[in-house]
């Protein structure tokens, strides 16, 4: 089985060989000094001002053989030492001075105020790895000291070594701090790791006060950006509470909101039945107040209408009592009056029943002659039809049968029953009795199609007419 990697333990060995590395000043080797030895006169007049070739400072080195001039910017601190003297010639923030390449040598080094960025993987006191990031600001107080104390060699950027050394002292400071804090702690509060920052690289670059002052330089500021959990795994279950109670409180705002929405609503439905209901009310007070007037209205009426009717019925009592006595006064006159009128009428209905009873005998007699002629006519018709059918022949009487069966077959109604009638030519010997036989014969036969329940009214009335 392949054994496990240790990633961490790669990630410091790279970085303690790229501190290695870093923490070597790299020496930019100088024109050698038999350049000096060659015919000075003819290079000195030829040569111009010229720059410190890969110094991070602006330094412009004028003049020719041993009577040269340093111009060093007004930003930058110098050190200028000579062969045989125990301090410096010059030293200070942007001092110019003259030099003899021969015996002299000097230091150029930025005074500007540098920042140092940190990046710290740090292991917690639940032994979670965390990336701490950050920077640190400083400047040079004491360059006597400083150039002293630090390596300002490097020829392409002289902070560069001080700053490796600074970053390194930082990230020991942060990885010692975060090593005793929980990560809950490192995430949301990052002054306790400033404050130990601060103080370490306070007490290693200012030094303890006093004689003591350190690197002589000075802590401008120290700051922590921020802390990032390395394992995504850890940094969502960091997350997972926050955001379930973020999800919870809103999920509870949402419920609150609708609940509050719901009991508005109700409210408002409440208010607006109650609202309802008093206008039902008022309607239902307003009905009865106006069916009371009307009910006032009808019975003051109907009770003035009785008064009326009371005081009408008295004076028609007055009145009554008073054409009773006049009436009793004109009844025995209208008594005479009737008696005779009576009498006369009496005699009028006499008369008149005797002229209705004559009117009534003249009606009678009319009506009788009027019968009596009609009689008399349907006799001779009757005499005439009989005399015609006497006169027909059998032969004739069958054609014109014949020539009716359809006719009569078409009319009448579907069979229910079958019937046999025999019609036989076994007639008398005179003519007339065989033609009584045969029409007797055919009124059978109609009668034996008719329905049951018609009435056979045609069958008598051929019947009396052949006899």
């Amino acid at each position: 089985m392949e054994p496990v990697r240790n990633q961490y333990l790669d990630q410091v060995q790279e970085q303690q060989q790229r501190l290695e590395v870093d923490l070597k000043a790299r020496k930019m080797v100088m024109p050698a000094q038999n350049q000096m030895m060659a015919p000075r006169a003819a290079r000195a007049l030829a040569m111009a001002p010229r720059e410190i070739p890969g110094n991070a400072v602006d330094v412009r080195i004028t003049g020719f053989w041993r009577w040269k001039t340093v111009v060093v910017p007004p930003n930058a601190y110098v050190v200028h030492t000579r062969r045989g003297h125990a301090q410096p010639l010059h030293i200070g923030l942007g001092v110019s001075f003259r030099f003899d390449p021969a015996i002299d040598s000097f230091l150029v080094v930025p005074g500007a105020m540098q920042t140092i960025l940190i990046n710290a993987h740090c292991i917690c006191r639940e032994l979670q790895g965390l990336l701490v990031q950050g920077y640190v600001q400083w400047i040079i107080e004491d360059f006597a000291t400083a150039y002293k104390k630090l390596d300002f060699t490097d020829a392409e950027d002289p902070m560069r070594v001080v700053n490796v050394q600074l970053r390194e002292q930082a990230e020991a400071a942060i990885k010692d701090k975060v090593a005793t804090m929980s990560i809950d702690a490192v995430l949301s509060d990052k002054q306790p790791i400033i404050e130990e920052l601060t103080a370490r690289l306070r007490h290693v670059a200012e030094g303890h006060g006093g004689s003591d002052k350190g690197l002589g330089l000075r802590i401008v500021t120290v700051q922590i950006k921020e802390a990032v959990v390395s394992s995504a795994r850890l940094w969502e279950s960091l997350q997972k509470p926050f955001r379930a109670e973020r999800e919870r409180v809103a999920r509870l705002a949402t419920l609150e909101a609708e609940e509050a929405i719901s009991h508005r609503e109700l409210e408002v439905e409440q208010a607006r039945e109650r609202t309802r209901l008093e206008s039902d009310g008022e309607l239902a007070m307003l009905r009865a107040s106006k069916e009371a007037e009307a009910y006032d209205r009808d019975q003051s009426e109907r009770l003035r209408r009785q008064q009326r009717e009371e005081e009408d019925t008295r004076k028609l009592a007055v009145e009554r009592q008073q054409s009773a006595l006049q009436t009793a006064e004109l009844e025995k006159a209208r008594l005479a009056v009737e008696a005779e009128l009576e009498k006369l009428k009496q005699e009028q209905d006499a008369a008149q029943r005797k002229r209705e009873a004559q009117a009534a005998v003249e009606v009678l007699d009319t009506e009788r002659a009027a019968a009596n002629r009609q009689a008399r006519v349907e006799l001779e018709l009757l005499e005439s039809r009989q005399r015609i059918l006497n006169g027909l022949s059998s032969a004739n009487l069958q054609a014109r049968l014949v020539e009716l069966l359809p006719s009569i077959a078409e009319k009448l109604p579907q069979p229910q029953e079958l019937r046999s009638v025999t019609i036989g030519g076994g007639a008398g010997a005179q003519e007339g009795q065989a033609l009584t036989t045969l029409v007797a014969q055919m009124m059978a036969l109609v009668g034996a199609m008719r329905p049951e329940n018609e009435p056979a009214t045609g069958g008598q009335e051929v019947n009396r007419s052949a006899s």
